[in-house]
């Protein structure tokens, strides 16, 4: 299946490890982070593991799953404890994100 699948796999356990931990282990504003953080992580290690075995789905796979990291990251990290400011990175994530759904348009049209 390859690397991406196995980022997908990796992903999606991350996801699910978040999501328990916000619905289980924290509190305050925290939940939420932990919870639209797992949300989109796992829907993007999902469909990135769909697409990566396309023609030319691999790198829209990808670019979601790093988008995934970013933008679940950060969250995860001010959910922890990081510094505020790295919610003016998170965009940054989404807009990968956004990019891999936007590029696997272009390759469907593109066959």
């Amino acid at each position: 299946m390859g690397w991406v699948a196995a980022l997908a796999g990796l992903s999606g356990a991350m996801a699910v490890t978040a999501g328990a931990f916000g619905a289980h282990g924290a509190s305050g504003k925290a939940v939420e982070w932990l919870r639209t953080g797992a949300t989109y992580q796992l829907v993007h290690a999902a469909a990135a593991l769909a697409i990566h075995g396309l023609p030319r789905g691999r790198m829209p796979a990808l670019l979601m799953l790093v988008g995934a990291l970013v933008f679940s990251g950060t969250l995860y990290a001010m959910a922890f404890g990081a510094p505020r400011w790295l919610g003016a990175v998170t965009p940054l994530g989404g807009i990968a994100m956004i990019g891999g759904w936007l590029l696997l348009a272009l390759v469907a049209l593109r066959r």
